[in-house]
């Protein structure tokens, strides 16, 4: 073993609280040799992401973006549901795509080029078009963007899940959202000084921080060391992915998750009314850096206690985070009635904001963690695509149910997403406990 092997082995065993790095829980003999290796690789690529992630988040980046340029507020509606969606509808059809593979690392290299390019291609709509035309440049990007996004999905959970063992996972995902956050709250702090000076041009610069970004974690993810693994053949893709649609009918567990995360939604939803909330008060330019910061926070306050809580109990997690969002929601919506100074001042929705962002953190590593433990293999891969497409599907009806009641009232949009989370509270209590199988 060379020195720097010694050292990474070292540094793993600290963070995984174990005194044989190598001790390992549902992966292979030979994979747990280079389980410190990958974990280090798949963190630092998860960092970067996750940075790139919040510096074109479509709830606060993206939205003064599209604003700055011109784009009509028809087409800003638009930016969250394409975003989520966009990512998640394809992946029933990625997913039998992937599986058919038995090296699934080059799809993860695959997404995060294209998701770098995509991002490319929106500096040079910001640079060179304006109003409709570059609002519309921005959602076609965005799509290909959520695309490449996709296959990320799927491909990191099987590459995860054949590289990284059981009681290690939910605290690697957690780290790297610790991580990114960290760094985010650097660029928030500019942003809140700098906002309403450079205009454009700073929304330009994360976009290409983003870029680079991801084509640096396209370069960490060529580097780990992938066992080849299960393949369901040449058979077409078209009719395995609708044949596992089956999974729901006949898998009750795999069911009553995705009823969960259905519900789950709401955490993710609420958080874009804040900001309209806060708009109401004031427009200015700083509250982007607010929120941007609000969000780093966020991740960086909770995301690797979220994540070594999810190693214990990711059904516990879920159930703790669905409660909190259930009681966040519930405050905002109070909040949306009341009109004097506490609400009026510049950092109550973004506090709120804050607040919200840590149960949705847990919601997404609960969610993540519980499914990666439920199965192994391509059964692993099939409860990705799955779940991502039909949540996909409910996200964009969710999203339109929403704006309709949210274009009556504000109160109700957020009462009836602190209902769906409260719900959310009682499908978690009834899941079955699958960390420490």
């Amino acid at each position: 073993m060379t020195p720097s092997q010694e050292k990474v082995d070292k540094l793993y065993s600290l963070i995984a609280n174990e005194e044989d790095a190598r001790a390992c829980k549902d992966i292979s003999e030979q994979a747990c040799t280079e389980v410190p290796r990958n974990f280090f690789l798949i963190l630092i690529s998860q960092t970067l992401t996750s940075l790139g992630d919040l510096l074109t988040s479509p709830k606060t980046v993206l939205t003064w973006l599209m604003t700055a340029v011109g784009a009509p507020a028809a087409l800003i509606a638009w930016l969250v549901p394409i975003r989520e969606s966009g990512s998640l509808l394809p992946q029933l059809l990625i997913g039998a795509w992937v599986r058919q593979h038995a090296l699934r690392k080059p799809f993860l290299v695959l997404g995060a080029i294209i998701q770098a390019l995509s991002l490319f291609g929106m500096v040079l709509a910001v640079l060179w078009l304006q109003g409709l035309s570059a609002g519309l440049a921005i959602l076609g990007l965005l799509v290909v963007f959520s695309l490449g996004r996709g296959l990320n999905s799927v491909a990191m959970k099987d590459v995860q899940g054949k590289t990284i063992p059981k009681q290690r996972r939910g605290r690697l995902t957690g780290l790297a959202s610790t991580l990114s956050g960290l760094l985010t709250t650097g660029v928030s702090i500019w942003l809140l000084s700098s906002a309403k000076e450079a205009g454009v041009l700073i929304y330009v610069l994360l976009l290409l921080g983003a870029a680079m970004l991801w084509f640096g974690a396209a370069t960490l993810f060529s580097q780990i060391d992938e066992e080849p693994g299960e393949t369901s053949g040449g058979g077409n893709a078209m009719q395995q992915a609708f044949a596992n649609l089956a999974l729901l009918r006949d898998d009750v567990l795999f069911r009553h998750f995705v009823i969960t995360r259905a519900l789950l939604l709401s955490s993710a939803l609420a958080t874009p009314f804040l900001i309209v909330l806060a708009q109401q008060h004031s427009s200015s330019g700083a509250l982007l850096g607010a929120f941007l910061l609000a969000s780093s926070l966020a991740s960086l306050l909770s995301s690797s206690i979220w994540g070594w809580l999810a190693d214990w109990s990711s059904r516990r997690v879920l159930l703790l985070a669905a409660a909190l969002a259930s009681v966040f929601c519930f405050i905002a919506a109070i909040a949306s009635q009341l009109d004097g100074a506490l609400v009026a001042s510049i950092w109550f929705y973004p506090l709120l904001f804050m607040l919200l962002s840590i149960a949705h953190a847990g919601v997404r590593v609960g969610r993540k963690t519980y499914l990666l433990d439920m199965a192994g293999g391509n059964k692993r891969t099939d409860y990705v695509s799955v779940s991502n497409t039909v949540i996909g599907a409910l996200l964009l009806l969710t999203g339109l149910v929403s704006a309709v009641v949210a274009s009556w009232s504000l109160f109700a949009v957020l009462v009836l997403f602190a209902a769906m989370s409260g719900l959310g509270v009682l499908f978690s209590w009834r899941l079955k406990e699958v960390t420490a199988s």
